[in-house]
C-alpha cells in the first residue's frame, strides 16, 4: 500500500509566533487552544502523534480515586470535572462505566476507608456522576462470579470513564487544524533540534525523519510538551541550564481475549504492595494494567518486560479463578509516565499527578506532569502564560468549545463501526508511514 506524503518542509513558512514541541495529548490541547485564540503556531513531533505515552495509558478519564489517600483533593476535583466535561462533549470517544472494587479481609484499605473514599469521590464530582454503591459478599459474587470468594467481604462500586485515548488526541489535532486553517501547521515524523535563543527569537532546526529534508524556522516562543522525554531533550539545550525534574515510571499493560474473564465492567485490584491494577473490558478485548517501575535509558517505543507481564498475570490469578496462558494474551504495551520529582523522594505510587510549568527563558515554556484527564487544563494554564507575554487576553470559555466533528454520528460502544470515522481522520491528518495507517485503523 502506498502512503502519500503530504509534508514538504520547503513549502513551510519560515516564521511562526509559537512552536509546540510534542504531539501527545498535552501538545494537542495546547495547539488547539492557540488556534482558538488566533495564534500562528506550529506543532512538531519526532514520531507519530500520540504514539508514545498518550496512547499507552489505561484508557481512562478519571479523577484518580487513589490520590484521595495523598489528600490531593484539588487534583481529584479538577480531574473529575474534566472527565464529566468530555463525557458530555465527546460521547463518541468516552463513556461512563461502573468500576468494581473488591474488598477482602486482608485488604490494605478497610471497609470504612472504602466507604469514606467512595462518598468523597462522589462529593468531589459535585454529585454529577452516577452514585457509588456498596455490595455484600453474595451480591459481589453474583456480579463477579469468577472472583475468588475466600475472605471476600464485598465490594464498592464507583463511576469513571473509559476513553479511546489515541483517537481523542487525533481529534484534538484535527480540530486545531480546522480552527486555525493556514495559521496552524501540525507535523509528524519531523524532529526539532538545534534550538538557539537570540534575543526575543528562537531558531529551530527541523528535519524530516522520513525524507531527510531540513529547514530552519524562527519563532517568538517555544513550548515543550514533551512529557517523559523532557529531561533528556532540555538538558541538551545549553541556553536553558535545565536540571532533571522527572521520575520516569514505566507502566505496562496486557490485552487479553474477551472471553478470558467473565466480567462485564472494570474491576480494580489493590494488591498488598500498594499498587493499583485495572481490568477493563473494551469491545472485543480486556485491558489489564498497570505496573509501576523505575525506568532508565531510552524511553521511545518501550515494551513490557517478561517480569512485568508475569506480575500482571500473577495478580489476575490471585483475585480470579483463572490460569492465564499464552493463548489468552493478545499483546502487551508499555509507556513512561512523566511524574514530577518532589522533596519526598522517589515513591512513584505516592507522587502527586499535578502538572508544573517552568519558564527557563522568557520565551521558553515547559509543562510536565499531570494526567491525561486534565490535558485541557494543562493546555489552558500554559497558553494563558504565553498570551500574557504577548499582552493578549485569554478567553477561558474557548477551550470548552465542542470539537467540530459531530460526535452523535459515531457513538462509542461495543458495536461501533469505525469505517466512516477513520475516513474522516485519515482525510484530515498526515499519514506518513504504513505503521501510521495501521495504528489509525487498529
Amino acid at each position: 500500500m502506498d502512503i502519500k506524503d503530504s509534508i514538504d518542509l520547503n513549502k513551510l513558512s519560515n516564521n511562526f509566533d509559537v512552536a509546540v514541541i510534542g504531539g501527545g495529548i498535552v501538545g494537542a490541547g495546547i495547539i488547539r487552544d492557540l488556534a482558538l485564540h488566533g495564534i500562528n503556531a506550529i506543532l512538531i513531533d519526532k514520531k507519530d502523534f500520540s504514539s508514545q505515552t498518550s496512547s499507552k495509558s489505561s484508557k481512562m478519564l478519571h479523577g484518580g480515586i487513589r490520590y484521595l489517600e495523598n489528600y490531593d483533593f484539588d487534583l481529584v476535583f479538577e480531574a473529575l470535572q474534566e472527565k464529566n466535561f468530555w463525557l458530555k462533549s465527546t460521547p463518541h470517544l468516552c463513556y461512563e462505566s461502573k468500576f468494581y472494587l473488591p474488598i477482602f479481609k486482608d485488604s490494605i484499605r478497610p471497609l470504612w476507608m472504602i466507604k469514606l473514599g467512595l462518598f468523597l469521590y462522589d462529593a468531589l464530582s459535585l454529585f454529577t456522576q452516577s452514585p457509588h454503591q456498596l455490595l455484600n459478599k453474595q451480591q459481589t459474587l453474583k456480579e463477579l462470579p469468577s472472583l475468588h470468594n475466600s475472605n471476600l467481604k464485598g465490594s464498592g462500586i464507583y463511576h469513571d470513564a473509559v476513553v479511546d485515548d489515541y483517537r481523542m488526541t487525533i481529534e484534538i489535532l484535527v480540530d486545531a487544524k480546522k480552527i486555525g486553517n493556514d495559521s496552524i501547521e501540525i507535523l509528524n515524523h519531523v524532529s526539532a533540534n538545534g534550538f538557539e535563543f537570540n534575543n526575543d527569537k528562537v531558531s529551530i532546526n527541523l528535519k524530516d525523519m522520513i525524507k531527510g529534508d531540513e529547514k530552519q524556522i524562527i519563532v517568538n516562543d517555544v513550548i515543550f510538551a514533551t512529557g517523559p522525554f523532557s529531561d533528556d531533550i532540555l538538558s541538551k539545550i545549553k541556553a536553558l541550564n535545565w536540571t532533571n525534574k522527572l521520575i520516569p515510571s514505566k507502566g505496562s499493560h496486557l490485552w487479553l481475549k474477551r472471553d478470558s474473564l467473565n466480567i462485564d465492567y472494570p474491576v480494580v485490584l489493590t494488591p498488598n504492595d500498594g499498587r493499583v491494577i485495572f481490568i477493563i473490558p473494551q469491545k472485543d478485548k480486556i485491558l489489564v494494567g498497570t505496573t509501576e517501575k523505575h525506568h532508565d535509558g531510552d524511553k521511545f517505543d518501550i515494551e513490557a518486560s517478561p517480569e512485568e507481564i508475569t506480575y500482571l498475570k500473577a495478580n489476575i490469578e490471585e483475585y480470579f479463578k483463572i490460569n492465564i496462558n499464552e493463548d489468552m494474551i493478545l499483546s502487551s504495551y508499555a509507556g513512561i509516565r512523566p511524574l514530577v520529582r518532589d522533596d519526598s523522594g522517589d515513591n512513584r505510587g505516592k507522587t502527586a499527578r499535578n502538572h508544573k510549568i517552568y519558564q527557563p527563558r522568557k520565551n521558553c515554556f515547559v509543562i510536565i506532569g499531570g494526567k491525561y484527564t486534565t490535558f485541557r487544563v494543562m493546555a489552558s494554564d500554559i497558553v494563558k502564560m504565553v498570551l500574557k507575554r504577548k499582552n493578549k487576553a485569554y478567553r477561558a470559555d474557548l477551550s470548552f468549545s465542542k470539537l467540530s466533528f459531530n460526535p452523535y454520528y459515531f457513538p462509542f460502544n461495543k458495536e461501533r463501526n469505525h469505517t466512516d470515522y477513520e475516513k474522516l481522520i485519515i482525510h484530515n491528518e498526515f499519514i506518513r508511514t504504513k505503521e501510521d495507517f495501521i495504528r489509525r485503523t487498529s
